[in-house]
Formats: C-alpha cells, structure tokens, sequence
C-alpha cells in the first residue's frame, strides 16, 4: 500500500503531489457537505433545535443560513443563542443569505451593517446576497448599479474578515442589448472582493453550462447550491442524484471553478419528506461525488 508520506517521499512524483493537494484535501479528507437552511423553511421556524439536530444526524457539517431580519432576527432567535445551537450540533454557518433590497435600491446600509453583524456573531466566512427585487434589474444600467454596490458592500465585509458573494436564480442570464446581467456583474465587479455563489439549478434552467462558466471565469465561484431539476418537470427540484443535472462532470471542475464550499438546496418535491430528501442527497453526495 502506497502511503501518503511515501508518495510525497518519491521524487519524481513530489512535484505532482504539491499541485494536487488541495484538490485531495477537499475530495478525500474533508468531506464537507452543506446545506442551505431554506430547505426546511417549513420546519425551522417550529423548532430551530430539533431540526439542526436532524440537519447534523444526516450528515451534514456546514450549513447557509437564509430569513434574518433586524426585528425578527433568526427565527425568534439572536445571533448568538443560533450560533450555540450551531454548536452544540457540530455544524458552521459558512454563509448565510442575508436580503439587502434597501441598500441595492438606494445604498441605505442599516440592513448590510445588521447583516455584518450577524455574520460576524456566527463567525460566518461569506455573506451572500441572494436576490434582486425585478424593478431593480431591468436594463445594463441596473446592472451596474448592483455591481457598484457589491463593491461597496465587499470593502464593508472586508474589514471586518467577511467576503461578499452573490447568488444568482435564472433572470441574470437574460440579455440586455446583447449582453447578460450575469456578465456584467462578473466584469464589472473587483475579482478579488466579490464572489459569485453558482446556484447549478438556474444556471442549467436557463439555458447554461456551468462548466463553461468556470472556464470563462476560473476561479470565481467560490460557492455552489447543488440543486438538482426533477426528469419530468424542470420547473420542480428533486433529490441529488434523481434529476437531470450532470453533478459527476461539474464536480470534476471544482478547482477550474475555485469552489471552496457548497450546498445542498431543495426548494420543492420531497420524497417522501424534507428530512428524508435531505439525507438521500447527503448520502449521494457522499458517496458519488466527494
């Protein structure tokens, strides 16, 4: 058996090795499955405890948080008494999903500082944004607009060690004059501060191959929401490893796309329930894919 420790030893291949790690790290070592919370938006508000805790036993060790506001917070609960739960189940809210329709419409930042905070409290290493309200992105210039913000808001989470990432659906990838929303946000937005978060779902719904969108933009797509499209209704999400989409060859490219974390999303479809439809994802994954 050829041991790890050898192989770095072997000369010819030390070279190979050294480029090669951080890939293996990620598909042998960490196995590190997320979930985006939204997925239980029916369940969570009832028992935010017990839900975590069936989150934790499916498998899953990272999840996205989704739904905070200044006057209701997390579900009736602050930051901090979320993070001890959070704890207690073994999981990190890596990102969350934090609504800034007042800051996108008119640079107002009471939301993006609450959300800051948030964040900060949950020791969060993204916070995303997750939508666009329509009469905000209806032509190239509306687009530019958001993309100005996105800097903005990325120098604030920079100060305090956040990164700023973006979430898309399918209506980015409509054209305006020629040009998609979606390519102006990744043109128009500083490569280094602002992160794309590649919802696979929308990109394949709207036409789009993820693959090559990591080849046009390599490195970029720090996130992904693996979100699979049933067989006989694209409008209609499924179970990971029971639709349509081609996760094998996309989870082949992860390093062309700079993905450091992903996870798991369905909206819709569950079968038989939101528990069980969690865990078969989670098992899939862990057993095709990572």
């Amino acid at each position: 058996m050829i041991t790890r420790r050898n192989f770095l030893i072997n000369t010819s291949l030390a070279a190979t090795a050294v480029l090669a790690l951080p890939s293996l790290a990620f598909t042998m070592d960490k196995k590190e499955i997320g979930l985006q919370l939204y997925t239980l938006r029916d369940e969570l508000p009832k028992d935010v405890k017990s839900t975590l805790a069936k989150v934790a036993a499916a498998g899953f060790t990272t999840v996205e948080t989704y739904g905070f506001s200044i006057k209701d917070q997390f579900w009736g609960l602050s930051p901090i008494e979320l993070k001890k739960i959070l704890d207690q189940n073994g999981l990190k809210a890596v990102s969350g999903h934090y609504n800034l329709g007042s800051f996108l419409a008119d640079g107002n930042t009471t939301e993006l500082k609450a959300a800051i905070e948030a964040a900060t409290i949950l020791k969060s290493e993204y916070l995303t944004i997750p939508w666009v309200d329509e009469p905000l992105r209806r032509n190239i210039k509306d687009y530019k607009v958001i993309a100005a913000r996105l800097n903005e808001a990325a120098k604030m989470c920079q100060k305090v060690d956040l990164k700023l990432a973006y979430h898309n659906h399918d209506f980015e990838f409509q054209k305006h004059d020629g040009i998609t929303g979606y390519e102006i946000l990744l043109k128009e937005t500083d490569k280094d501060l602002v992160h794309f978060e590649l919802d696979l779902y929308w990109v394949v719904r709207s036409g789009n191959n993820p693959v090559q969108l990591f080849n046009e933009n390599p490195g970029r797509f720090k996130m992904w929401h693996v979100k699979d499209m049933d067989k006989l209704n694209p409008t209609l999400n499924t179970e990971i490893g029971s639709g349509s989409i081609d996760f094998k060859t996309i989870f082949k490219e992860l390093k062309q796309s700079g993905m450091k974390h992903f996870f798991v999303e369905q909206e819709n479809n569950y079968n038989p329930n939101p528990f069980d439809s969690i865990r078969t994802s989670c098992d899939f994954i862990s057993k095709k894919l990572v």
